[in-house]
């Protein structure tokens, strides 16, 4: 089966090293929509809208992506808890047939900053918010396929007669994805979603987690498919990149507390980002190039981890995770949308071709 190539768009040109959410407005169309495009010329497949409880609303955002490309798909995060399940289901349901159907999906983020999920209103506890995505993603799921109106009692939802008329507009439905890294995360993932996400971590840590989830999911008869977020830095040649990394991490290290994901401070719950932590503190570089330079910086604030170095050697460690389980691959960068523009010409190529390789090198073995 083809990798899946995943981006990330945002509605305002911002990363650790340039502009910030902070400053100005929160919106620039014209750039949401230069950056989708750029996506879609470049080859990617699908485009994650984040969240936060301060961000702009993902399914606007996701709406106006969808209707300013022809081919390109959406993975809008969100948070279960906030929106009744049988409310996001007829959202996602009736977006997907307004945008020619098949290019729509959700991320589920159960939430690991007590602060930003307070912003919100929400005071539920880190296990408890996962038993409130297994329950959100059981009747989304029902809710999207149903052919009958359906009863729901449970710890965190009632609903009596539920039903939606509108249902996805393709009969490959809205597919589901999921992240977190505890074990009440993993219950969660393994019995619910079609896709778990995972961030970079090494070669080795990743193969445990696929294997881990993967036997948690055997004992409720399903597969799942992975998919894994990192931040290459690539250049023609390996000292250019590293070069190019050494930059990325001082001019982080400038702006370092003038930006929302620098906030160092307040209570994180994330076994994800404790983890990435923890192999930063090790040492800067495992597996060669995978990088921690920022992640050290910027404490446990998400995705970033990179892979550093030329079109080629990024993309074959990047195969290395396909060779042991992962599906896609989520990848931006710290110049997001001139980074887009240059992955286009050398490593979405190189990812797809690497991976059709490995395909008929398999179905030649197992002729």
């Amino acid at each position: 089966m083809p990798i899946e190539i995943l981006g990330m768009v945002g509605t305002k040109d911002a990363s650790e090293t340039r502009g910030s959410f902070l400053d100005g407005p929160p919106i620039d169309t014209d750039y949401l929509i230069r950056f989708a495009r750029t996506h879609e010329e470049a080859g990617f497949d699908r485009v994650l809208i984040g969240y936060s409880a301060s961000s702009p609303d993902g399914f606007a955002v996701a709406a106006t992506v969808l209707h300013h490309t022809e081919r390109l798909r959406v993975l809008i995060a969100h948070r279960p808890g906030f929106v009744q399940p049988t409310v996001v289901a007829r959202k996602l349901a009736t977006l997907d047939h307004l945008t020619g159907g098949g290019r729509v999906a959700i991320h589920h983020i159960s939430g690991g900053n007590e602060e930003d999920q307070r912003r919100d209103g929400d005071f539920t506890d880190h296990d408890g918010r996962y038993r409130r995505t297994a329950e959100f993603m059981s009747v989304l799921r029902r809710t999207l396929t149903s052919a009958e109106p359906f009863d729901h009692h449970g710890e965190f939802y009632r609903f009596e007669g539920a039903y939606s008329a509108v249902k996805p507009a393709t009969d490959a439905g809205i597919p589901l994805y999921f992240g977190g890294a505890s074990e009440a995360a993993v219950r969660t993932g393994a019995e619910h979603a079609d896709v778990y996400m995972l961030w970079g971590e090494p070669l080795a840590q990743i193969a445990e987690r696929i294997a881990t989830i993967r036997r948690e999911a055997a004992r409720h008869g399903r597969e799942v498919k992975f998919s894994l977020s990192t931040r290459p830095i690539v250049a023609a040649t390996e000292q250019e990149a590293w070069d190019r990394a050494a930059a990325i991490k001082a001019a982080t290290a400038e702006r370092a507390g003038r930006a929302i994901w620098y906030r160092k401070g307040g209570t994180s719950t994330a076994v994800g980002s404790a983890r990435l932590q923890e192999q930063g503190a090790e040492k800067e570089v495992h597996d060669e190039r995978l990088w921690y330079g920022v992640t050290n910086l910027v404490g446990p604030s998400g995705n970033t981890t990179a892979l550093v170095g030329t079109p080629e050697q990024v993309a074959e460690a990047l195969l290395k995770y396909h060779d042991i389980g992962v599906d896609a691959f989520l990848i931006r960068g710290f110049d997001p949308l001139d980074d887009v523009r240059e992955w286009g010409r050398e490593l979405v190529p190189l990812l797809r071709a690497g991976a059709a390789a490995r395909e008929r090198a398999t179905v030649g073995a197992g002729a």
